[in-house]
């Protein structure tokens, strides 16, 4: 179940360029001033412009039901924060998180944007959170283990002296929106599993500014650094490949 034919590919890849169309689209909207719930909708309006329905929304662990379209989560927010009447100001980064479910198959996308002018600290959070996408999506290629992700992830982040949540990976996608295998980004050496051409994945790199340590809050879904400092989420799904990996939520 883990190999996907061609024709699952094509419809992955079709929820899953709605989920980079709605980024981009909802990227100008990021301003100080406007309200998380306020951005939900937006998000929402071009999913179903789309003829898309929003994974999330409904979307059930245990007996919790998240309410939104998209998971928003601001500075030391790090997923699944449930948009409502707070306002973005200058200075804050917010992660949108966004699942797109179209004809039975799912997309799976996040990025983390910077509201008027951050701070350094920030920035460089970005940056390198980021960069920790990119260089372990270049390590999924079929044959290689999914722990040289996990390694090109953590040894990046902690080079700069940031962290990886441990609490929370990435994942398989397709007729489910959480499948297997699970996508660490942490080295552990007792996880043997391989990629294989014609899986298809979501690699989101979590990273802190501080410590790895996250809790949850008591609307039961979201999370927050324990230590309040700010947190960065990239994410993309990407097919496997002979060679570099297809990023199905690249933007055009």
């Amino acid at each position: 179940m883990l190999i996907k034919t061609p024709g699952e590919i094509d419809a992955i890849r079709e929820s899953n360029s709605i989920v980079a169309g709605v980024l981009s689209y909802t990227e100008k909207f990021l301003k100080p001033g406007i309200t998380t719930l306020e951005i939900d909708k937006i998000v929402e309006d071009y999913i179903k412009s789309k003829d898309g329905i929003p994974a999330f929304k409904g979307y059930k662990v245990h007996k919790n039901i998240f309410p939104a379209s998209s998971c928003i989560s601001i500075n030391e927010e790090v997923v699944h924060g449930i948009p409502g009447s707070r306002k973005l100001v200058d200075g804050d980064i917010v992660s949108i998180d966004v699942g797109v479910k179209k004809n039975g198959y799912y997309g799976d996308g996040a990025k983390t944007y910077a509201i008027g002018d951050i701070s350094s600290a920030k920035r460089k959070l970005l940056k390198i959170a980021e960069e920790s996408l990119y260089l372990g999506l270049e390590n999924a290629t079929d044959g290689n283990y999914i722990n040289d992700v996990s390694l090109a992830i953590q040894q990046h982040v902690e080079a700069a002296g940031f962290s990886v949540v441990r609490d929370l990976v990435g994942h398989g996608i397709g007729k489910e929106l959480h499948e297997e295998p699970p996508i660490p980004n942490y080295y552990n050496s007792g996880y043997r599993t391989k990629f294989k051409e014609g899986m298809t994945v979501a690699i989101e790199p979590m990273v802190n500014y501080g410590t790895y340590k996250v809790k949850v809050l008591g609307d039961k879904w979201t999370y927050v650094t324990a230590d309040g400092k700010p947190s960065a989420h990239f994410e993309h799904s990407v097919l496997i490949t002979k060679g570099q990996p297809e990023i199905l939520t690249k933007e055009n």
